[in-house]
């Protein structure tokens, strides 16, 4: 496969369409009213479910490229980063909940490109796939932000979604921490089994 055809196929179309967006939803979410809100949702989502679908395309249409490895996380963090600035400019979200969040984003993308470069490979764990359901959840409440009343056949209720935003928040930070130092202790673990090997056992490896 050609570079062209690498940069132009359907799954890193989608995925060019994904960070296109990103500005957008910025926009509309500073804009702080209820509409606009609801407009910055509803291409949040769109996006995320972009997300799963450039991946799926990739995977059975067997166009999974390097390019494409590099810019579907990056598109999600960038757009997962640039709610969350908004949401702080807002103060709909506490500031060191934003960095704790963007920090261990760059720290763990910094440890996968590293581990790539080494070989290295680390499982994925269910801990960062609920870091990721809580944390898609949480930005859609804290999007929304307003309170609605809903009702329930003859019963009513009200739902503030910035209060259930910010619950979720909490929960996505907890595995977003454990998560990582997960991830931190299997590639430390890994690079020192890694140092052990001979060079016999290297070369076995690769011949295997």
């Amino acid at each position: 496969m050609t570079l062209r055809q690498e940069l132009l196929n359907l799954p890193n179309i989608l995925t060019y369409a994904r960070m296109a967006v990103i500005p957008l939803v910025a926009w509309l979410l500073y804009l702080g009213d209820r509409v606009s809100g609801y407009g910055a949702t509803l291409l949040y989502m769109a996006a995320a479910a972009t997300d799963y679908l450039d991946g799926y395309l990739a995977r059975s249409r067997n166009q999974v490229t390097t390019v494409g490895k590099f810019l579907d996380p990056l598109a999600d963090k960038l757009l997962v980063i640039t709610i969350l600035l908004v949401l702080v400019i807002q103060q709909r979200v506490p500031l060191w909940i934003a960095l704790v969040i963007i920090a261990r984003e760059i720290t763990i993308t910094a440890l996968r490109a590293l581990a790539g470069s080494e070989g290295i490979v680390i499982a994925a764990k269910p801990l960062g796939k609920y870091k990721t359901a809580f944390q898609m959840t949480a930005l859609i409440g804290l999007m929304v932000h307003y309170s609605y009343i809903v009702h329930m056949g003859f019963f009513y209720t009200k739902l503030n979604f910035h209060r259930m935003g910010m619950v979720l928040l909490y929960v996505s930070l907890f595995f977003s921490i454990v998560s990582a130092a997960d991830y931190m202790a299997g590639f430390f673990k890994a690079h020192r089994r890694r140092l052990e090997e001979t060079p016999e056992d290297r070369g076995d490896n690769q011949a295997s």
